[in-house]
């Protein structure tokens, strides 16, 4: 199978025991505790509440091969007590509780027939306390115990013509303040003849109605059976030929009675058939889909699925004709083509004897069910989070064999054949194609409005009448009327544009926050660099004011102060007036000397000048020059022209002329005499 030959797949499968443990920690109240894997495997769970347990005794599965290997029970029983109750039902499936109120203490319970035999006298005291203890007392605890209902699924008369087999159903009277009630909803083979006979008709009358005109299924909106029925051609009463939508109905009619019994009386109910998982198994998740809210989230409906059909063992592998892991194979069983229902066998494909009790047991239940679950979808339009898109998905993925989940027959099958670890899993993939496109995808229910509907759903009769699901059957026969309705079309449309347009949205607020950080960046470098600048002007200011110091004091010994660069261009100084740009003092402007650009790296060279001889003959240093100096004439010092030492540099030093010194006469009158 493509399941076990595609290789190792990304969507893995973590330990389906693990997940049902979880859903029955939530119903016990219990939701705050961790159990590890370990505990599970090992068989070592302690949990309870005031009312019920989690018992391990059929961890081997040598209880019941059929039933998962933990179950919840009454607290007040014990294994021992489970163990003699056992063997007086079907196939070892004893009643247990399959959903129960953590507030008030009603159940939901699901068995087999118990085996009363021929005579229907057949007794069990162990069964009949197993079943009395499900009938806990009220709230309070001091009031009477709360009513049972005996739910047995099946016509009256199956029921009596099981007891030839040995099997039967409960007498009230030997069950503890206890009512028996039949649904009358046929077997699986009526349910695949039914489902042969609408496949049938969809195909010849599924596009065109029998006058010529487009399908009648489109005209009439939700009416019975999706038609106008003002036609009453003969299609119209083929349709109710085929028997279908009563079945649906029967089973939508005994669930809604089961939620309501647990609703309005707070009693607890007993579900049985014969096998206790086809018809059981419709009712019980049907029912705990109306009473818990939870059952309607897309988490919920997972576990409500792995719980009551996967781990109480619906025989998928039979039903929908897949190999089982034993190696039988229906190879040369002609599958007929899924234009409505996927690979579910005809019986008239039957090609030989070999094969005809694996196509004897192939039935339409699972499918059934998903179609009462549209029905309710279609009445309840907001109180379900996933579309009928989704449940139409879901079935494909479930008929294709691609994934291990729905594969063998029980819990203990898919275990010993290695399913979780080999094959990949059908919620992991389905959670990747919803978070593709977060809310926008059509698998989500575009009027879900969990406030609405947060109490049980109690769906009056008139509203249990249902109609052929087009979304699933007509998909193929008649697209246009498989489409969702124009409103949900339109809301999908316009919540995938808001969904593009939020994206757009945080794109721009995450580059609006980085230009954000950016400015702020360049403010705090602006402000540092005005602190620089700041820094600098004062730095100047001061500069400018020393300089200036500097020259009075060199005026007031009668020289001129005379600047030029390393170009030889030269600057008289002398009377400069210092430039203000705003407010900034500055001694000197050095951007261009005599029209010609000067580079910052230009050396800036300081000469002084003397300005009046009188003022140097009469200067102490003069006098002091002209007794040292030999170059000394008539005339007077011929400085700066003259080559001796500059005044400035050895009195005042700002520059020094070393060549001058070089080129001095060393003459013993300088030193004076000995």
């Amino acid at each position: 199978m493509y399941a076990l030959t595609c290789g190792p797949s990304k969507f893995s499968n973590i330990n389906p025991k693990l997940r049902l443990i979880k859903e029955y920690l939530r119903l016990l109240g219990k939701d705050s505790l961790s159990i590890s894997s370990k505990k599970i495997d090992e068989g070592s769970i302690i949990v309870s509440n005031d009312w019920w347990r989690i018992s391990t005794i059929n961890s081997g599965y040598s209880l019941c091969s059929t039933y998962p290997s933990s179950l919840i029970v009454p607290r007040s029983i014990s294994d021992e007590e489970l163990q003699q109750a056992a063997s007086f039902r079907g196939r070892g499936r004893l009643p247990v509780i399959s959903w129960c109120h953590a507030g008030t203490g009603a159940v939901l319970a699901r068995s087999s027939q118990p085996l009363v035999g021929l005579m229907m006298n057949m007794r069990s005291n162990m069964d009949e306390k197993l079943v009395a203890a499900l009938c806990t007392q009220t709230v309070d605890g001091k009031g009477a115990r709360r009513k049972l209902y005996i739910a047995d699924a099946r016509p009256r008369k199956n029921a009596l013509a099981n007891g030839a087999m040995g099997g039967g159903s409960e007498s009230s009277s030997n069950y503890f303040q206890s009512e028996v009630v039949f649904f009358g909803i046929d077997n699986i083979h009526a349910m695949r003849e039914s489902l042969a006979r609408l496949r049938d008709y969809l195909d010849t009358h599924g596009s065109t109605s029998s006058d010529g005109m487009s399908s009648f299924l489109r005209h009439g909106g939700w009416s019975w059976g999706g038609g106008n029925l003002s036609s009453m051609s003969a299609s119209v009463s083929t349709l109710g030929d085929t028997a279908w939508l009563n079945h649906v109905q029967s089973v939508l009619a005994g669930a809604a009675w089961i939620a309501a019994r647990v609703a309005l009386e707070s009693a607890s109910v007993l579900v049985h058939c014969s096998d206790g998982w086809d018809r059981t198994t419709q009712l019980v998740s049907l029912a705990s889909l109306l009473l818990d809210p939870y059952y309607r989230t897309f988490k919920g409906f997972q576990a409500l699925v792995e719980k009551d059909w996967l781990a109480f063992g619906h025989p998928f592998s039979d039903r929908l004709g897949i190999p089982t892991s034993s190696g039988s194979s229906i190879s040369n069983l002609e599958l007929s083509r899924q234009s409505s229902a996927g690979s579910l066998p005809r019986t008239s494909s039957v090609g030989s004897s070999s094969h005809s009790q694996v196509a004897n047991n192939c039935s339409p239940i699972f499918l059934q069910w998903v179609d009462c679950v549209s029905q309710l979808l279609r009445v309840y339009p907001s109180a379900f989070e996933f579309s009928s898109a989704f449940l139409v998905d879901f079935l494909d993925c479930v008929l294709s064999c691609r994934f291990g989940n729905f594969l063998c027959n029980s819990e203990k099958e898919r275990q010993q054949s290695g399913i979780a670890d080999a094959c990949g899993c059908i919620w992991m993939y389905l959670a990747h194609l919803r978070s593709s496109e977060d809310g926008s995808h059509v698998h989500y229910n575009a009027f879900y409005d969990p406030t609405k509907h947060a109490r049980p759903l109690r769906p009056p009769a008139a509203s249990l009448a249902p109609t052929l699901w087009p979304q699933f059957h007509l998909r193929w026969a008649c697209p246009q009327e498989a489409q969702a309705g124009e409103l949900e079309s339109k809301w999908h449309f316009m919540r995938k544009s808001c969904t593009e347009m939020a994206k757009a949205r945080d794109m721009s607020d995450m580059k609006a926050k980085d230009l954000q950080v950016n400015l702020e960046s360049l403010a705090a470098q602006l402000q540092k660099e005005k602190q620089l600048s700041i820094s600098a002007v004062a730095t100047a200011r001061r500069v400018y004011r020393e300089n200036l110091a500097i020259k009075k004091a060199i005026e007031a010994l009668g020289c001129e102060v005379h600047f030029s660069c390393n170009r030889s261009n030269q600057l008289d100084r002398g009377n400069i007036v210092p430039d203000i740009i705003e407010g900034f003092t500055s001694p000197l402007r050095w951007d261009s000397v005599d029209g010609k650009e000067h580079d910052d790296n230009d050396d800036l060279c300081v000469s002084i000048v003397a300005r009046d001889e009188q003022l140097v003959s009469d200067n102490p240093i003069s006098r002091v020059c002209e007794t040292l100096c030999p170059y000394r004439t008539k005339e007077g010092c011929k400085w700066p022209d003259a080559l001796c030492a500059q005044f400035g540099s050895q009195f005042v030093g700002l520059k020094a002329n070393f060549d001058a010194f070089d080129r001095l006469s060393i003459r013993d009158c300088y030193f004076g005499s000995e």
